[in-house]
């Protein structure tokens, strides 16, 4: 049986298609060559570099310094305004308890035994002053320590000077006093003349009697620690002369604490 020939027609071969460029069209290549000349003459193409970033050294943590600095101004603030509140408690307990009131001062009378210019022109004065406390609070007792100055000024001369003794004063009690107050300024020829002028043309003569005395204060059976009363009167009286009835036309006095 004869072989039989299959003929197959001739069938053109689809061109190959073109190559697409490594490098885009309108683009450089890049400066370290393309790969494939290293691969022809048998080199390595150069491994890329990697950017290293420098590191700086960094500053000392202070984010702890802060924070311990601000708790101890938070604690430091908390304990002031804890002592605030509890002075304010206290005072509030006091006040509601205790009921306290300023005490009274008064100038009943003012006697005047001596105010003569001597012969070496220095003015002597002695004034009795008698003078009126009141304690008007009903549960605090007040102690009048030593240390005590009462001065008698004129405009801004002081004339004499003295002070009131020792006692305790009760609750609700008035104690009468009558203090001597003593002084000498030297050369007072033109202050005497200043207070009879004074004297004649207006009919009174301005005085000013401070007083500066240490005080202890009991609240029942607690004695607080030592402050000082501040008492300043004014008084405008008729005349300063010696052993002449002396006349206190006005008094008014204020009265303040000090510690």
């Amino acid at each position: 049986m004869a072989d039989h020939q299959r003929i197959y027609p001739d069938v053109e071969a689809p061109p190959a298609a073109a190559e697409a460029p490594l490098v885009p069209t309108g683009a450089s290549k890049s400066d370290k060559g393309d790969p494939a000349d290293f691969h022809h003459q048998g080199q390595h193409p150069p491994f890329p570099r990697r950017t290293i970033p420098v590191t700086h050294s960094k500053p000392p943590p202070i984010r702890r310094k802060r924070s311990c600095l601000c708790r101890c101004l938070c604690w430091t603030v908390s304990l002031i305004l804890l002592q605030i509140i509890l002075v304010a408690i206290t005072a509030g307990i006091i006040f509601l308890v205790f009921r306290p009131k300023l005490p009274k001062f008064t100038v009943d009378k003012l006697q005047i035994t001596q105010f003569n210019l001597n012969d070496d022109q220095s003015l002597s004065a002695t004034f009795d002053v008698s003078i009126t406390a009141r304690n008007p609070n009903k549960k605090i007792g007040i102690y009048y320590e030593g240390g005590s100055r009462l001065n008698v000024w004129y405009t801004g001369t002081k004339l004499c000077e003295g002070g009131l003794p020792k006692f305790y004063q009760g609750h609700r009690n008035t104690t009468q006093l009558v203090v001597q107050l003593t002084g000498q300024n030297p050369d007072a020829s033109g202050l005497l003349s200043t207070l009879q002028q004074q004297q004649q043309q207006t009919g009174n003569v301005p005085l000013t009697l401070r007083v500066r005395q240490p005080v202890r204060i009991k609240l029942g059976g607690l004695k607080l620690p030592k402050v000082k009363f501040l008492v300043r009167c004014r008084l405008l009286v008729d005349s300063v002369s010696a052993n002449n009835d002396i006349t206190i036309q006005s008094s008014s006095c204020k009265f303040r604490f000090r510690l």
